[in-house]
C-alpha cells in the first residue's frame, strides 16, 4: 500500500457525497446469465444491476452463477460502462468464491466451467508443494484478470481442526505452519510482490480462523453459531492471518461465529459473532495486529431472508435481538468495512441519520474502498490489456491441474508389503462403481462383478442430509460414519474379488470398517475419473500425504477438542500418512497429459 494511494483516495472519498460512499460499503451477490441485461432483476428477485449501479452508488458485486468466461467478460465491460457513466463515476470490482476446483456449494465455492480444474485446497495441502500453490494462484489470477474479476473471496485459512466442520474443502489442512507457508505462496501468485493493475485482491478468511466449530456445526445456521476453544489454541488459528497482514493482504473477512469462553490477553471477549465484535476487529485486528486494509464481513448477517421457500435468517449471533438497523449501526462500530451480502443502501443512510453511524466512520471505510480500487490500477488506469477470455481454459493449465489432481491422491493401503496391488498391470476386465467406462485407458473393458478381475469403488465422504433452510443441503456436516448398507456393499464386492476403493475427501471420515474390507484404500480431494484411472493403472504417480488425521470412531470425534489440530484418540491414519504410488509412465506423470 502507497502513502499516495492513500492520500489520493481520501481525496477521493471526500469529493463524493455521503450517499455515494455509502454504495461503497455494501457487496451483494449478483447472477448473471448469458444475455447480462442491465435491467434484468440481480438474483433472488431484487433490484436491477443498473438500478444497484446507477440508484443505489454500489461499486463492489459478488458474482455468484455466471456464463462462460467470454460472455462474462463481455457483460462485466457493459456494466463497467454504466459505473463509469452515473453516480461517482467509480469503477466496478467484481469478486468471486472460487472456481476452479470440483465443488459445488452454493455460498462457499463453483465448480470449474470453462477454466482448468485443480483439487480443493485440502488437496493442493496434501500435496505440500509452495511452489505449485504459487504458480495454481497465478493461473486464477490470469483467468480472473481474463474474465474482468479483480477481487477473490479466498483463500480460506481455517485449521480444520474439528473434523465434523463442513467447511474443510477450501482450506489447506490443519497445521498451521503448513497452512501459513502455502497461504502466502497462494497471496505471491494472486496479488504479486505488491498489489497492482496486474493483481488480484485476496480476501483472507475466516478471522481469527474458523475451525473450532462446537460440534462441528456451520455457523450459516443458528444451531452452529458457537465458536469454542477448550484446548487453549486461539494463537495458533490466528498465526496465518498474522503472517497474510505482513504480507499485505488486501482484505481480511471475519467469520460467522460467535466464540464462548473466550479469553485474549487476559481479557474475556463478548460472545457475539466475531464481524459484531469490536474486541475484534478494531482492538486485535485493526490496533494490535496493525491491519489497515478492507475488512469485509461474510454475507447476510443483517437481513432476515427467505431463498426458495427456505429460511434464511440472518448470521447476527448473539445479537439476534437487534433490529437490521441496530445490527448495521454495530458492524461498522466494531470496524468492519463493508457488508457481504447486503444491498441495502437506505438502510445504511438511516443509521447514519439516527446517529447510530457517523459520517466520519462512513468516510474512513469508503476511503478504504477508493484506495483498492486505486491499488488495482481501476480508477488511474482504465486501458484494457487483459488477456482474451475467449481463449480459456489454456491447454498448459488444464494440464497442471490434471497433474495436481493426480499428485493430490493418497494412498492409505495396498495390498501387502510384498504383494501391492497398485498400481495396475494391464489391460484388466475391471468392474467399476460411480466410475465411467469411457475413462478406462485403451484395451480395458468395464464388465459385470462376476467376469471381473478386480474392482474399482467411488464414493463420497458420508454426512447428514439436512434441507430446512437455505444453503442447508449443500453443506456436508454431522456423523463422519458411513452408512452400514453401504459398508455392507463394499465388504460383499470385498469378498468376491479383488477391490480398490477411492473416497472423495471434503472432511475427515471413517474409514474403519472399510481398511480390512478391500484390498486397496485410496482418497482424493477433486479428481476427474479419467485422471483418477490414470493414477491407478500407472499412468501417474499419487503422492498426497493427508493433511489432517482420519479418526478411528465418531465416540474420539466427540471426546476431541475442536481447537487443537489432530487431538482424535488412537486415529487410524495419523496426519501425514501416505503411501507413495509411483507411474509406470515417469513422463506422463511429470508433464501431464494435454
Amino acid at each position: 500500500m502507497t502513502h499516495s494511494n492513500t492520500a489520493a483516495a481520501r481525496a477521493l472519498a471526500d469529493a463524493m457525497t455521503l450517499e455515494q460512499q455509502v454504495g461503497l460499503l455494501l457487496h451483494p451477490i449478483i447472477i448473471i446469465d448469458n444475455d447480462g441485461d442491465p435491467d434484468a432483476s440481480s438474483g433472488f428477485g431484487g433490484p436491477t444491476l443498473r438500478q444497484l449501479i446507477e440508484e443505489y452508488g454500489i461499486r463492489f458485486f459478488c458474482l455468484g452463477s455466471i456464463p462462460d468466461p467470454a460472455s462474462t467478460s463481455r457483460i462485466l465491460n457493459r456494466l463497467q460502462d454504466i459505473a463509469r457513466g452515473s453516480g461517482s463515476r467509480l469503477p466496478l470490482v467484481f469478486s468471486t468464491d472460487p472456481r476452479h476446483s470440483f465443488m459445488q456449494n452454493d455460498g462457499a465455492a463453483h465448480r470449474a466451467a470453462g477454466v482448468s480444474q485443480w483439487p480443493e485446497n485440502l488437496g493442493l495441502g496434501a500435496i505440500g508443494d509452495t511452489e505449485l500453490v504459487r504458480n495454481y494462484a497465478n493461473i486464477l489470477r490470469k483467468d480472473y484478470l481474463a474474465m474482468g474479476i479483480r477481487m477473490a473471496l479466498h483463500p480460506q485459512v481455517d485449521l480444520t481442526t474439528e473434523p465434523r466442520w463442513a467447511r474443510q474443502a477450501q482450506s489447506f489442512g490443519a497445521d498451521p505452519a503448513r497452512t501459513t507457508e502455502l497461504l502466502l505462496a497462494f497471496l505471491e501468485g494472486l496479488q504479486g510482490p505488491a498489489l497492482g493493475p496486474e493483481g488480484i485482491a485476496a480476501t483472507v478468511k475466516h478471522f481469527p480462523g474458523g475451525g473450532p466449530q462446537l460440534g462441528g456445526e456451520d455457523p450459516h445456521f443458528p444451531y452452529g453459531r458457537e465458536q469454542v476453544y477448550p484446548g487453549g489454541r486461539f494463537e495458533e488459528h490466528l498465526a496465518p492471518f498474522r503472517a497474510a497482514i505482513e504480507a499485505g493482504a488486501a482484505a481480511i473477512m471475519p467469520y460467522y461465529g460467535m466464540p464462548v469462553d473466550l479469553t485474549v490477553d487476559g481479557e474475556l471477549i463478548e460472545p457475539v459473532g466475531f464481524a459484531f465484535n469490536r474486541q475484534i476487529i478494531t482492538n486485535l485486528l485493526r490496533e494490535k495486529l496493525g491491519y489497515d486494509g478492507v475488512v469485509l464481513s461474510d454475507f447476510g448477517l443483517v437481513t432476515d431472508i427467505e431463498i426458495g421457500g427456505k429460511p434464511f435468517p440472518a448470521c447476527a449471533w448473539g445479537v439476534e435481538h437487534l433490529s437490521p438497523l441496530e445490527r448495521v449501526g454495530r458492524l461498522f462500530n466494531a470496524g468492519v468495512d463493508q457488508l457481504g451480502g447486503e444491498l441495502d443502501a437506505p438502510l445504511i443512510l438511516r443509521a447514519v441519520a439516527e446517529g447510530l453511524v457517523s459520517p466520519e466512520r462512513v468516510k474512513v471505510s469508503a476511503t478504504r474502498l477508493v484506495k483498492l480500487m486505486l491499488d488495482l490500477g481501476l480508477i488511474d488506469n482504465e486501458t484494457d490489456t487483459r488477456p482474451s477470455a475467449a481463449l480459456l481454459p489454456l491447454p498448459q493449465d488444464v494440464s497442471l491441474g490434471k497433474q495436481a489432481q493426480a499428485r493430490a491422491v493418497t494412498v492409505l493401503t495396498n495390498g501387502s508389503d510384498d504383494l501391492p496391488l497398485l498400481p495396475l498391470a494391464g489391460p484388466r476386465k475391471v468392474h467399476l462403481v460411480n466410475l465411467s467406462e469411457e475413462a478406462l485407458p485403451a484395451g480395458w473393458s468395464a464388465v459385470d462383478a462376476d467376469t471381473a478381475e478386480v474392482a474399482i469403488v467411488r464414493v463420497s465422504a458420508p454426512y447428514e442430509h439436512r434441507d430446512r433452510y437455505f444453503l442447508e443441503a449443500g453443506m456436508q456436516q454431522g456423523s463422519l460414519d458411513f452408512p452400514e448398507e453401504e459398508v455392507e456393499r463394499i465388504a460383499a464386492l470385498g469378498r468376491r474379488l479383488p477391490t480398490i476403493l477411492v473416497v472423495t475427501l471434503n472432511r475427515p471420515t471413517i474409514l474403519t470398517p472399510l481398511v480390512d474390507a478391500v484390498d486397496a484404500l485410496l482418497v482424493e480431494f477433486g479428481i476427474a475419473d479419467d485422471v483418477l484411472l490414470e493414477v491407478l493403472t500407472g499412468g501417474r504417480a499419487a503422492e498426497g500425504r493427508l493433511p489432517f488425521e482420519l479418526p478411528r470412531n465418531m465416540a474420539a470425534v466427540e471426546a476431541s477438542n475442536p481447537d487443537v489440530a489432530n487431538d482424535t484418540a488412537d486415529p487410524l491414519f495419523p496426519a501425514g500418512w501416505g503411501l507413495s504410488l509411483s507411474s509406470r509412465n515417469p513422463e506422463l506423470s511429470k508433464a501431464g497429459a494435454q
